[in-house]
């Protein structure tokens, strides 16, 4: 699958559709704030659930919970961030251009993984076990990702979608691991930190109030790009953005408990970065964002966890039988 087949999406056969079925601005550069989607019904649009039966779905409540977990309308609801402060800078159209010529996912990765825009990710030697987006949350090439979303709400959008929220440990794996067997990388893209790599290097334009939801959701812009827009920003076994564009939300087991965690970064990185094992900066949030770092952000209960921001975002990933 191609980058314009990813973009695209599924046909109702369960096949990708022709490029030609892409948002008008996709044939020219257009204006990149055009896919900050306006509405409830354009956010829903950006991904599919999996076919339940009548009475799985009375006891699910789909449609009750989508409706309800998606909106443009402030922080209480899942979205790209407040539309009338946010900047995009990275139209549609520049960002295929960008993965021309890339191959997302094989016909065997599908096979494999049972699903569009996943990849099977393994240990050396090993058969591969489980698979994960490609992309941030909606998994889509050239879509802006979604934030504002509780670690809760979170596992069920994945489990809605038949996948599962990722844990740490697999993250860290389809980030630094080589699926030819080679040595772990310290970052996706290489040992070096490089701030050019991924969308890490946009600070904060205005003043950011975080002292509550709808402080944050007046004050702190939504700076993110579409997924992909960084093509060197991709892992060896094909994962984009795991440092920069948004922060991720995953699962982490403590004892016969399970935990939300924080991970990744933000397209504002640069305010924080520093090098794994070097002294600390200024900032007293600076950390070392490679790919085993584990910190300890915002740790609740995975089926009571409602931290949200507006640079925090989530993937999936899925266990192969």
């Amino acid at each position: 699958m191609t980058a314009k087949d990813a973009a695209s999406g599924p046909a109702a056969d369960g096949g990708p559709v022709d490029g030609g079925a892409l948002d008008p601005d996709a044939g020219s550069d257009g204006d990149a704030m055009t896919l900050h989607r306006d509405s409830r019904e354009d956010l829903l649009s950006l991904f599919s659930i999996r076919d339940m039966s009548e009475p799985e779905k009375k006891r699910i409540l789909p449609d009750v919970f989508l409706h309800n977990a998606f909106g443009t309308d402030g922080p209480a609801r899942s979205n790209q961030g407040n539309k009338a402060i946010a900047l995009h800078t990275t139209t549609r159209a520049a960002c295929l251009r960008g993965l021309e010529g890339v191959t997302l996912q094989t016909p065997e990765q599908r096979d494999k993984c049972g699903a569009e825009n996943m990849v099977p990710v393994w240990l050396p030697g090993k058969d591969p076990w489980f698979c994960i987006d490609i992309f941030e949350f909606p998994n889509k090439a050239c879509e802006l990702p979604i934030v504002w979303v509780p670690p809760t709400r979170a596992k069920k959008i994945c489990e809605l979608q038949g996948k599962r929220l990722c844990s740490d440990i697999e993250w860290n794996m389809a980030c630094r691991g080589d699926p030819g067997g080679g040595a772990d990388q310290r970052y996706a893209y290489g040992d070096a930190l490089d701030l050019e790599a991924c969308h890490t290097k946009r600070r904060h334009r205005q003043a950011c109030n975080p002292r509550s939801a709808q402080t944050t959701w007046q004050t702190c812009t939504t700076d993110s790009e579409p997924s992909g827009s960084f093509p060197k920003c991709r892992s060896r076994f094909g994962v984009f953005d795991q440092h920069g564009n948004v922060a991720e939300i995953m699962m982490r087991r403590e004892g016969a408990q399970v935990f939300t965690q924080l991970k990744g970064s933000a397209w504002f990185y640069e305010e924080l970065a520093r090098e794994p094992g070097g002294p600390p900066t200024n900032n007293p949030g600076s950390h070392p964002d490679h790919c085993n770092f584990n910190p300890r952000w915002h740790v609740e209960p995975i089926d009571n966890a409602w931290h949200v921001n507006y640079h925090l975002g989530f993937r999936c990933c899925k266990s192969i039988p």
